[in-house]
């Protein structure tokens, strides 16, 4: 299994790429750089120095390979086009599902992307991050320096965890969640009127979160409610019902 390279692509002399990589157009890798296949990276992104792409899933008893050169025994990650990776990060290979960063993403620096994540598109996620395997982001949410999200958590579209913060349970979509553990704090109103979402939609939604409970879906419009379906459908373990 070969790798694939796109067109105009900046790729350091020192960044180790070994079989079973598709890079798309214009992709700058930096210094150091490590990517075990399989490997998808989508056009126009930008992966700074050091970065490691596909180590095996941190899973006990998980085989480990023995070079950098063939695919590992994972099921492989997807980074969306216009995504940026800063130096530093890891992202681990799934191991039942593909872990995934979502188009146009900005992960910053020594970020911890682990097994079977899947960020939704636009995901911003600051330096010190630690995302536990099989976590599931919706588009657009958002993370602050040094905070976590436990395994297999569920964070809905739009939502913000503060700085430090601990999710250890689903956060709901367009919410502001701080602390340790994490708790609802307000709607995340500014986020939801700079992507341009309807003011009756925001108001319903932080009236909602200001009294602890999920807005009706009934009352928003059809652009916002769906995101609250989507949440539903995949969260297990809600911080609000």
């Amino acid at each position: 299994m070969s790798t694939t390279r796109g067109r105009d692509c900046r790729i350091h002399d020192t960044a180790v790429i070994g079989d079973g990589v598709t890079i798309g157009d214009r992709v700058t890798i930096g210094p150091f750089v490590v990517v075990t296949g399989p490997v998808a990276i989508g056009d126009d992104c930008w992966i700074g120095a050091q970065v490691v792409l596909g180590a095996p899933p941190e899973i006990l008893g998980f085989d480990h390979f023995d070079s950098y050169q063939e695919p590992s025994g994972g099921i492989g990650i997807e980074i969306g086009a216009r995504t940026v990776i800063r130096e530093l990060t890891a992202v681990h290979q799934g191991s039942v599902r593909p872990t995934v960063i979502g188009q146009n993403s900005f992960v910053m620096n020594r970020i911890s992307v682990g097994h079977d994540v899947q960020l939704g598109a636009n995901t911003i996620a600051a330096p010190g991050v630690t995302f536990g395997g099989h976590v599931t982001l919706g588009a657009g949410c958002n993370m602050g320096m040094n905070s976590t999200i436990h395994q297999h958590r569920v964070m809905g579209a739009g939502a913000m965890l503060g700085m430090g913060g601990v999710a250890t349970k689903d956060v709901p979509p367009f919410a502001t969640v701080t602390g340790n553990p994490a708790r609802l704090h307000a709607a995340n109103a500014i986020g939801m009127s700079r992507k341009g979402y309807a003011q009756p939609d925001i108001d319903a939604v932080s009236a909602a979160y200001t009294d602890g409970h999920l807005p009706s879906v009934a009352s928003l419009t059809t652009a916002t409610a769906e995101h609250f379906t989507w949440w539903r459908e995949h969260s297990t373990k809600p911080l609000v019902s």
